[in-house]
């Protein structure tokens, strides 16, 4: 009876083993593009049941006919493109994915030595060459990607283009495919893809709640890879600003500022920082923030004298240090480089108001009548000077509020009601 028992587990176990096997073939059969009716449903089905049975789930061949269904199924919708047919995109990556993880297990189970210890793949060269043509061949994860980002399916788009970023490190792919700039051009977007995913915060480490911002890892590997520089330095600020990072926040002007002085966005940005954060320190220390920003300007005008954004910035820097002259001189500059740079105009204009204003209060002490209307005369003059700038950048920019109401005070000053009048309807709308 034992020997009988034991006959039949032995003839269940074959049997069960052949089942599988047959699986297998049945699921390559289906699988198969050459076929009147290609059934890849099927084949997935067929191919499932034998991924999971102890008696082939360790086998090379099951993952390799697995991976190749999903391999198949993308060319037959790559047919589908050549033949300038409508196909189902997303079918068609998700086939790529899949595929791509079967073809890894196949890869790894096809290395291991057999019963003999003898190492003998039978698969590896024919999945190194279809992995390589998943990254070589822009129809497959470089267009889904893209078509993935389109449509604002971030996280499947992460999926797709890690996959394509992760090809050219693979161990056996490596010294194959160089990182030319498509890696770096997918690298970026998919960075740009975690910014808009709830991925972008990942944990470091399962034990621990620290977490890293992935898009900042991957713009920093971008800094200097040649492929938008500019946009990767802006967009690593604008992560460390908004991680509220300010040290990070701060090297990365400054590194763009130097890297491309011609970019006048970095230093606006870096300079408008330190403007900014200096408005609520004490006196001494936002001096020696304004110094700061006063030594990048410095440089600025020197390495692009014909540069009139960085007199015009220069200019307002030395009027917040106090260097009254020189702002001027700095604003005088810029519209001789750019006669049309509203900002200067309006950059003089306020400096002589501002000068006016100043006389004018100190008017009020004057005690002598006589000599209290002649410099009240001077005065009036002095506004005068302003009227010309103000008018200037006004016409430039007319939408301007600071301009609009800097003019109404004008008017104001120089008794000028139809002006002042004019200029009131339009703040107001009228």
């Amino acid at each position: 009876m034992k020997k009988l028992i034991f006959s039949l587990l032995v003839i269940a176990s074959i049997t069960g083993i052949y089942a599988q096997k047959s699986n297998v073939n049945k699921a390559k059969a289906k699988s198969n593009i050459n076929a009147e009716n290609p059934d890849f449903k099927g084949a997935r089905e067929l191919i499932k049941l034998a991924l999971e049975d102890p008696t082939t789930k360790d086998l090379a061949n099951t993952w390799f006919v697995a991976g190749n269904v999903g391999n198949y199924e993308n060319d037959y919708y790559y047919t589908q493109i050549l033949k300038s047919k409508p196909y189902d995109k997303d079918a068609k990556g998700q086939a790529i994915v899949e595929s791509y993880y079967y073809y890894l297990k196949a890869y790894e189970l096809d290395g291991l030595p057999n019963e003999k210890g003898k190492i003998s793949p039978k698969f590896q060269k024919d999945i190194k060459n279809r992995i390589t043509q998943y990254y070589t061949n822009q129809q497959n994860l470089f267009v889904y990607g893209a078509y993935l980002l389109e449509s604002s399916k971030y996280d499947k788009a992460i999926e797709a283009w890690n996959i394509y970023l992760e090809i050219p490190d693979l161990p056996f792919i490596q010294g194959v495919i160089a990182k030319d700039s498509d890696y770096y051009k997918i690298k970026y977007y998919t960075a740009i893809a975690y910014l808009n995913s709830a991925k972008n915060d990942s944990t470091i480490d399962s034990n621990k709640s620290e977490k890293t911002n992935i898009a900042i890892s991957y713009f920093e590997d971008l800094r200097d890879k040649g492929f938008q520089e500019v946009a990767v330095h802006q967009l690593l600020y604008q992560e460390y600003f908004n991680k509220k990072d300010t040290a990070s926040f701060v090297k990365i002007l400054k590194a763009g500022f130097e890297k491309f002085p011609q970019e006048t966005w970095f230093l606006g940005t870096l300079i408008n920082f330190y403007i900014y954060a200096s408005d609520e320190k004490p006196a001494a220390e936002k001096q020696a923030l304004l110094k700061e920003a006063y030594v990048y300007l410095e440089k600025a005008v020197t390495d692009f004298p014909n540069e009139a954004e960085y007199f015009f910035v220069k200019g307002n820097i030395s009027e917040q240090l106090g260097n009254i002259e020189q702002a001027q001189s700095d604003f005088e500059q810029a519209l001789k480089l750019n006669p049309n740079h509203a900002d200067s105009y309006n950059g003089i204009g306020r400096l002589l108001f501002n000068k006016a204003v100043e006389k004018d209060a100190a008017a009020n002490d004057i005690r002598d009548t006589k000599l209290y209307n002649a410099e009240k005369i001077r005065i009036k003059d002095d506004f005068a000077k302003a009227l010309p700038y103000i008018e200037k950048a006004y016409q430039l920019k007319p939408d301007n509020y600071e301009y609009q109401s800097t003019l109404k005070k004008l008017y104001y000053r120089l008794d000028m009601q139809t002006e002042y009048d004019k200029i009131d309807k339009i703040m107001k709308g009228e």
